[in-house]
């Protein structure tokens, strides 16, 4: 027997009762049948429901033939009555997300002819893939005619036409589709062929958010969020760019440009430092001048820095071995020469050290686990 399919007849439901037709055992739980279910079962890119039957946890919920089955925590007696509860905040966020997924897809299909041709939903985010190419400035005029629809509270119409009506159903599709077909129609923005749950207006969509659209195979890929997803996110954000517009003394509206000269002026002093770096590089190296080896510790030099270091001291002497670091985190250690292959000097300093580290004939760049003075120690024996 078929099983009645509660949540086509109305996707606002989410309390019934059923009476249990088949329960096994399976990987995960329990694989129970009922008569008839609220439960969507996954496919058509919606997850499926969970939720609960009668004081049993609804794991998962997959169609299988003519069944569906509802992976349960527990088993039920079959022939029993039982009242299933969908956890409606995730069927509505769910059917927020597919609702705005449709409408998106509709007004780009209208306005460029691109198909849908690839749909997930994510944990946070909606991705989309379309099979060409739009310019920059099409995703706000999309995001505007998408929401213009939400706040008009369209109804959304999702009926299965007759045999002889669906050839005389203009819906959007890549390929004819054999009957029976599931419509969803949105007045002025899209009629699809659809297996998933819906809303029943568009209004109960709230909004919809695109946040990027980048190159994707032979198209472009679309990340959205639509309803509370999309104003979870957009409030994260707008909290963050708060922290952002007090770290930089900045209006709201503004941080942008804030940032970017903050940007401006952070590399200016790069290269400021680098500048200053190398003329004390450079005299550091002159006070090593003629050392067959000179081991010199510097504080808080980055690894590019410290190899500049190494590099200036090997001009003036044989072998330069430069670090920076601390007793407590450990040293990064560069090993430079002009006039040997520090390699076999580096291998045996990082094994006597505890450290790890490696490079070719003229230079060797690693870090060790040792103190300065076992350091000091090494290489004064050395």
């Amino acid at each position: 027997m078929e099983v009645r399919k509660l949540f086509y007849e109305d996707s606002q439901l989410h309390t019934f009762t059923a009476t249990v037709t088949g329960c096994t055992t399976a990987k995960g739980g329990y694989a129970v049948t009922l008569d008839a279910t609220a439960f969507y079962p996954e496919g058509g890119g919606q997850a499926c429901d969970t939720g609960m039957l009668a004081d049993v946890r609804v794991l998962s919920v997959k169609e299988q033939g003519q069944n569906i089955i509802h992976l349960c925590s527990a088993p039920l007696e079959v022939g029993a009555e039982v009242t299933g509860t969908v956890d409606w905040d995730r069927r509505f966020d769910l059917m927020q997300q597919h609702t705005g997924e449709h409408m998106v897809s509709g007004v780009i299909y209208q306005t460029y002819g691109f198909h849908n041709v690839g749909f997930h939903m994510g944990a946070e985010l909606v991705t989309i893939d379309f099979d060409g190419f739009l310019p920059p400035e099409a995703l706000e005029r999309i995001e505007d005619a998408v929401n213009r629809a939400i706040w008009q509270d369209l109804p959304i119409r999702c009926w299965y036409p007759e045999p002889e009506e669906l050839p005389r159903v203009p819906y959007r599709r890549k390929k004819d589709l054999p009957w029976p077909v599931r419509i969803v129609q949105i007045p002025g923005i899209d009629t699809c062929a659809c297996c998933g749950t819906q809303m029943k207006r568009t209004g109960q969509v709230g909004l919809v958010k695109l946040f990027s659209c980048v190159k994707f195979h032979q198209g472009v890929r679309i990340e959205m969020a639509a309803g509370k997803r999309a104003l979870d996110i957009l409030c994260r954000t707008y909290q963050q760019n708060k922290l952002v517009s007090q770290a930089f003394s900045a209006k709201l509206f503004e941080t942008g440009q804030a940032a970017q000269r903050m940007n401006e002026t952070l590399s200016a002093e790069k290269f400021r430092v680098t500048a200053l770096e190398k003329r004390i590089f450079s005299q550091i190296a002159k006070d090593y001048a003629g050392r067959s080896l000179a081991v010199h510790f510097e504080d808080s030099l980055t690894p590019g820095s410290l190899r500049e270091l190494a590099d200036t001291m090997a001009e003036t002497c044989e072998t330069a071995v430069a670090l920076s670091g601390n007793d407590v985190s450990g040293y990064g250690i560069c090993i430079i020469s002009r006039h040997c292959d520090v390699r076999p000097i580096g291998a045996a300093a990082v094994a006597a050290l505890r450290g790890r580290g490696g490079g070719k004939p003229a230079a060797f760049q690693g870090s060790v686990c040792a103190t300065r003075e076992e350091i000091d120690a090494y290489f004064a024996a050395v």
